[in-house]
């Protein structure tokens, strides 16, 4: 007996003891509704394509009610009339890559294969973090600019990491497009936020209390990968993937392989007498094969976070605050700088001593002098300290002159 579908209907319907029924309605063809044994109900529409008998599920209620999936069923009727096969087209549509699938085709087929280490790791967490989670269970057809629009500008108030998800998303959705998985790049006409450039370096003071805690750290082996990063400007991972074949300590030159620099290119750096200093007693306690910092597994060193910030902590360079669990405080502290800014710390009191700009840039590994520019506000100051001078000269002249 055929009824039609309403609310309370549905309210009456008792479960099957086993398998399912279906109570038809008597105004729409084909339209039902589904009781399982587990008292689940959903509705179904039942219509016949190109000659097979096909059974499409509408929604489950009460996500549902009676009178929103009358009116969807009433409307894929329409459909199936003009030749739109409703149960083909969600098939297909679970063919469809999501913002899963391209995040993970991106860390295997490119990130991995293309990118430094410490840069996949950096994806690997805004994906898993920010992307996967807003995003992830999206096909990729039904991503729109608005869609990555309202995620970027959710983190406005962290504008540096709101424009690296950005370029991050940029990317993938670059590449999927390569893949022909998708016609049009979605982020193409996102504005970034404006970035205020970080110029921060460890003054004398500040350096006098970081290397008395890198001297009273207990790993001293990362306190010497923080030492060797201060004395030669390094990034990090060009530190932690070094081997002792690299360096000449005869001639003093460390010769960084193409594979693990920014540039892709090999560098011969000239090393400075510390540094020299530093490597042979290195070599002297832990012998010179294999890589300079290993890890417990006998493998380079991965990351120098943890050593940072308790290193940052007894030096006085972290913001210290406080979270109130329930049951007690925790003190927590953060770095007030990073462990890049030992490379601009490198080279900021190069230029503050009167070492030009095109010598630190050659230092640093620069293959275009306008990345070095970012010090030469340093470099001014330094002319003006010495053109000062000249005028302390004037007045003590001048005084002597008076007596």
């Amino acid at each position: 007996m055929k009824r039609r579908i309403v609310q309370q209907v549905i309210a009456k319907l008792d479960a099957p003891k086993n398998g399912n029924r279906i109570t038809w309605d008597r105004e729409v063809p084909g339209f039902g509704a589904r009781i399982t044994s587990a008292g689940i109900i959903s509705f179904v529409l039942e219509y016949r394509f190109h000659g097979r008998k096909r059974r499409y599920t509408i929604g489950r209620h009460p996500e549902l009610t009676a009178t929103a999936a009358r009116e969807r069923a009433v409307q894929l009727r329409v459909g199936i009339m003009d030749g739109y096969d409703p149960l083909e087209a969600r098939q297909q549509d679970r063919l469809e890559p999501t913002v899963n699938d391209l995040a993970t085709e991106y860390l295997e087929r490119h990130a991995v294969t293309h990118k430094r280490a410490s840069s996949v790791r950096n994806d690997r967490e805004m994906i898993n973090n920010i992307i996967r989670p807003a995003l992830g269970s999206l096909r990729l057809q039904a991503i729109g600019k608005r869609d990555l629009e309202t995620l970027h500008a959710s983190y406005k108030t962290t504008p540096y990491r709101a424009n690296r998800v950005l370029a991050l998303l940029s990317k993938m959705f670059s590449l999927a497009t390569e893949w022909e998985w998708i016609s049009d790049n979605p982020t193409r006409g996102i504005p970034r936020f404006h970035e205020d450039k970080r110029e921060r370096w460890l003054t004398e003071q500040e350096l006098h209390r970081f290397t008395n805690a890198l001297d009273a750290y207990p790993d001293q082996n990362a306190a010497d990968a923080l030492r060797l990063l201060l004395l030669t400007g390094a990034r990090e991972g060009e530190v932690l993937k070094a081997d002792w074949p690299q360096f000449d300590l005869q001639r003093g030159v460390w010769t960084k392989p193409s594979h693990h620099t920014k540039e892709k290119k090999i560098e011969h750096v000239p090393l400075s007498a510390a540094a020299l200093d530093l490597l042979r007693k290195m070599k002297r306690k832990n012998g010179a094969t294999g890589p300079l910092f290993p890890g417990a597994n006998g493998k380079p060193r991965v990351t120098l976070r943890r050593p940072w910030v308790q290193i940052c902590k007894a030096a006085g360079l972290s913001d210290v605050f406080t979270l109130q669990g329930k049951r007690r405080t925790i003190t927590r502290s953060k770095p007030k700088v990073r462990i890049h800014d030992l490379r601009h710390s490198f080279a900021s009191h190069l230029v503050s001593n009167g070492v030009s700009l095109h010598i630190v840039g050659k230092l640093l590994g620069h293959t275009q002098s306008q990345t070095t520019q970012r010090y030469a506000h340093v470099a001014d100051q330094a002319l003006r300290d010495a053109s000062n001078r000249m005028g302390e000269i004037f007045r003590t002249a001048s005084k002597g002159k008076k007596r």
